[in-house]
């Protein structure tokens, strides 16, 4: 496949780099826990605050670590593939080989094909976002200009634990460790938030309100970016994959399952989030949360930016159509 991902004028491959980001070290400080309050916004008027006073949401400290566990591996002398946690829904694969670009590719029981550039000696986790059935791996090596060759396949039986766990682990897209600011300041922000609504609420505006539309990268993006949210924090910019894959972040490291997803906004490719509340399901497609009701789930249309300067490359939000989920 070869369709781009237009957060841009420019092309924005779904071929994204796979490079296996490492815990990162925090080296600015975290928004306090003012910050934190402040970030939520004020209440409305039909908000049911009262209805959470005195109330204090459970806050995660136990994160969920994708792991090459060894229990179930295929592959070959430079090919590593690690499914011995599918039943958590993720598995992971390695490249030792010599290529100078490999990609992975997905089939996966729902008839769409998720195509993920690998990097290059190290263990990426991967989602089984379809869920339960049966899923086919190849493993392709760049032969010479846009051509690869299968370097190994395989297929794979999938029956998850819980529905939800695709969605609350890190993956490639989506990728964060206990050491991430992000992580961190997600439970400060826990610690402060009532319950899930409070809580995804109070990630939604910090998220809209402190990170802006980042015009010049937009401009210039190249095939293989991916997101890493503590650079999107640090730096308070990103295109609509860094707005997408920080939040997802937050949310899923304090057990709110969360999907980055892929898909048209008008005729634009774009990147946005759903997230399931136990009370309604999944929220998607749906910009603010006013205490009852969301309206447009998506932290890039939402933020703080010039409207004219984001419809230039994403468009208006209207006509959401799902392509992937991660």
């Amino acid at each position: 496949m070869h369709k781009k991902l237009l957060c841009t004028c420019v092309s924005f491959a779904l071929f994204f780099s796979a490079a296996f980001l490492p815990g990162c070290t925090v080296s600015a400080d975290v928004p306090n826990e003012t910050d934190a309050a402040d970030s939520s916004g004020p209440a409305s008027e039909n908000s049911p605050a009262d209805d959470r006073a005195g109330k204090k949401r459970s806050t995660l400290r136990d994160y969920l670590i994708p792991e090459a566990s060894g229990t179930v591996t295929y592959g070959n002398d430079n090919i590593s593939i690690d499914a011995s946690n599918t039943a958590e829904g993720y598995f992971m694969v390695k490249y030792d080989g010599e290529a100078d670009k490999v990609k992975l590719q997905l089939q996966a029981p729902d008839g769409e094909t998720y195509t993920y550039n690998l990097a290059i000696g190290s263990y990426e986790a991967f989602p089984l976002s379809a869920g339960n059935g049966d899923y086919h791996l190849d493993v392709l090596e760049h032969a010479y200009d846009d051509m690869y060759a299968t370097a190994y396949s395989e297929n794979i039986k999938v029956t998850l634990n819980d529905e939800f766990r695709p969605f609350l682990y890190p993956n490639q897209y989506v990728w964060f460790t206990p050491e991430y600011k992000a992580v961190a300041y997600a439970a400060e922000l826990s610690d402060t938030s009532s319950d899930d609504l409070d809580y995804i609420s109070r990630v939604y505006h910090y998220v809209i309100e402190n990170i802006d539309y980042d015009q010049e990268l937009a401009e210039n993006v190249q095939s293989g970016y991916l997101p890493n949210i503590d650079n999107t924090m640090d730096s308070k910019k990103g295109i609509c994959f860094d707005y997408a894959s920080l939040m997802a972040a937050m949310l899923r490291s304090q057990g709110i399952p969360t999907k980055l997803v892929v898909g048209y906004s008008g005729a634009a490719y774009h990147a946005w989030i759903s997230v399931y509340l136990k009370e309604s399901g999944w929220v998607d497609k749906i910009i603010e949360f006013d205490g009852r009701n969301w309206s447009l789930m998506d932290p890039t249309l939402a933020a703080n930016n010039s409207g004219s300067s984001v419809k230039e490359y994403i468009g208006d939000g209207n006509n959401y159509t799902v392509k992937y989920s991660y």
